[in-house]
């Protein structure tokens, strides 16, 4: 057995640790609906609903190796100048990143960790508006890679000294 543990730490030794992401928990930090117009908004309508959608990302360090990743959707549906329904959800996970490269670190919190999370936050914005009373929203497929490249581009043509350097 002890020759058997000391090969694999000179296996080891040699080579650089892997890196890892797992995910500790993941909740509902905050959930809203609203159906201000019910009943009259649950009816069939003349026109389709123009339906706006949110994204944000939120990241919070816990500890040296665990951040929380908050995926904040928005949506809200109107014909008209008639509000059918607004929704908010803001829902996290406890993600613990180990052997990440301090360069990459920023790509995985904000690219990564969301699109690991999205799926479950789609289905209770889905179930929500169907418990509602609307057919269920299902919200598109999100490229946080395209969000984060979005974001990094808007961050760089900032005035010069107008904040502190990340």
């Amino acid at each position: 057995m002890s020759d058997q543990s000391t090969n694999n730490d000179a296996n080891n030794a040699g080579q650089p640790a892997v890196a890892q992401l797992r995910i500790l928990t993941q909740y509902v930090k905050d959930l809203s609906f609203e159906n201000p117009n019910a009943p009259q908004s649950l009816g069939p309508v003349e026109e389709q609903p123009n339906i706006s959608v949110r994204v944000d990302v939120g990241v919070q360090r816990m500890s040296d190796t665990d951040y929380e990743v908050s995926l904040k959707l928005g949506a809200d549906a109107k014909t008209g100048d008639k509000t059918m329904f607004l929704v908010e959800l803001d829902y996290a996970g406890l993600f613990r990143l180990t052997n990440i490269p301090e360069a990459n670190l920023e790509g995985v919190l904000v690219v990564e960790c969301p699109r690991q999370i999205f799926p479950f936050a789609r289905r209770i914005i889905g179930d929500l508006t169907r418990d509602g009373g609307f057919p269920p929203l299902m919200i598109d497929p999100i490229d946080f890679v395209t969000l984060y490249q979005q974001r990094r581009q808007n961050m760089d043509q900032e005035p010069a000294g107008s904040g502190q350097p990340n």
